[in-house]
């Protein structure tokens, strides 16, 4: 009787490999079309599938459960946007059409923005509407929602890839530098500059810049903003200083993550292993460490996203960006509900969009996430 073979193991090719028959088999070990027959491929070995294939077989399952997540977090997010519009103590019609209103006036008016409807028809009627990518009109300017977002959306998308880019080199670089030297004088300078940057709000930082930079040395605008599709040049002139800005809090919580990461996988047995073989320090490091180590900073990286939109509407308006969170702040001023409802439901979008593909990162990189076949955001506990 054959040795029993354990799933999923790889089997030895080429006639040495095959060994002697057993007795009383039936099977033709040297034959053709055989396992152990040089001359052709065996039928009774499948070949094994390219790594990506099997990992990419067993992404459908965690991938669906971040999906079902973010679509429960999603529309209850978008039950309280609404919710909250339709609570406030708001009179579109009375707004429109001044002091001189008369009562029928304003009742007409309401009847023209449907808000004489039952609230539950409004609501399904608005997600309904939001899910083709119609968000409404604006009560006072009339233009639709949907065309003034996608007017300032570009503008925080830019600047936040720009800061979560500036966020991940310097955050990283620090990180593993303070973990190379544990205990050293650049890992206590690093964790000091960290535990200062973390407490900075971002504004202070801002205005820091402005004085530094564009006052003092006049080398960068103070403020404005061009188009990346209208002057890549001028767009990375005037996104440098809110980008870095919004970056340093970032770059600080993954420094320490990829820190307090590094210094605990550099210890494993599998690293003294490697280095036994021969493997260069670097190797060992970029190529086995880092990619062990990387999912707390990960994790933070993608928790960074609803900070830095957080963060936009004060830098926003230092730098005079015309992005979103001045659009918010403008329509909450003037009581345009179906703006703020369409910035805030837009918004949720962004961050939800990031944290999938801050999952989908987690489950390509860390092993032990593909090893478990659980949720990737099990990184949050690690961190």
């Amino acid at each position: 009787m054959s040795a029993a073979v354990p799933a999923g193991a790889a089997l030895p090719a080429g006639p040495a490999a095959a060994g002697p028959a057993p007795a009383g088999s039936t099977a033709k070990s040297a034959g053709p079309g055989t396992a152990g027959d040089p001359t052709g491929p065996g039928p009774d070995v499948p070949a094994r599938p390219h790594p990506w294939l099997r990992r990419a077989g067993r992404a459908p399952v965690p991938l669906a459960r971040g999906l079902l997540s973010a679509a429960t977090v999603f529309l209850l997010s978008s039950v309280l946007t609404f919710g909250l519009g339709a609570l406030s103590d708001a009179n579109p019609g009375a707004a429109v059409l001044g002091e001189t209103a008369t009562p029928a006036d304003i009742a007409r008016m309401n009847h023209a923005f449907g808000l004489d409807r039952p609230l539950v028809v409004q609501y399904a009627d608005w997600l309904t509407g939001a899910l083709h990518g119609d968000l409404g009109r604006s009560w006072f300017t009339t233009l639709p929602v949907a065309r003034s977002i996608g007017q300032a959306l570009p503008v925080d998308l830019s600047v936040a890839g720009l800061a979560l880019l500036f966020a991940l080199v310097l955050g990283g670089a620090a990180g593993i530098a303070a973990a190379l030297s544990n205990g050293g004088r650049t890992d206590r300078a690093i964790t000091a500059v960290c535990a200062v940057l973390g407490t900075v709000p971002a504004f202070v930082v801002a205005i820091a810049l402005i004085t530094v930079v564009s006052v003092k040395l006049g080398a960068l605008p103070s403020g404005g903003y061009v188009p990346f599709g209208q002057n890549p040049a001028q767009w990375l002139r005037y996104a440098l200083l809110p980008a870095f800005a919004l970056s340093l809090d970032a770059a600080a919580h993954i420094a320490r993550q990829l820190r307090t990461s590094l210094v605990g996988a550099l210890r494993e047995n599998y690293v003294t292993g490697a280095a036994m073989r021969g493997l260069s320090a670097r190797r060992v490091l970029f190529g086995h460490v880092l990619r062990n180590a990387a999912g707390p900073a990960l994790t933070v990286l993608g928790m960074s996203v609803p900070m830095l939109i957080g963060g936009a509407v004060v830098t926003e308006k230092i730098f005079n960006l015309p992005g979103i969170a001045q659009l918010a702040l403008q329509s909450a001023q003037s009581h345009d509900v179906p703006v703020i409802q369409g910035t805030l439901l837009v918004t949720v979008a962004v961050v939800l969009a990031a944290n999938l593909a801050v999952n989908a990162a987690l489950a390509a990189l860390t092993p032990a996430a593909r090893r478990r076949g659980t949720r990737p955001s099990d990184g949050r506990a690690a961190a």
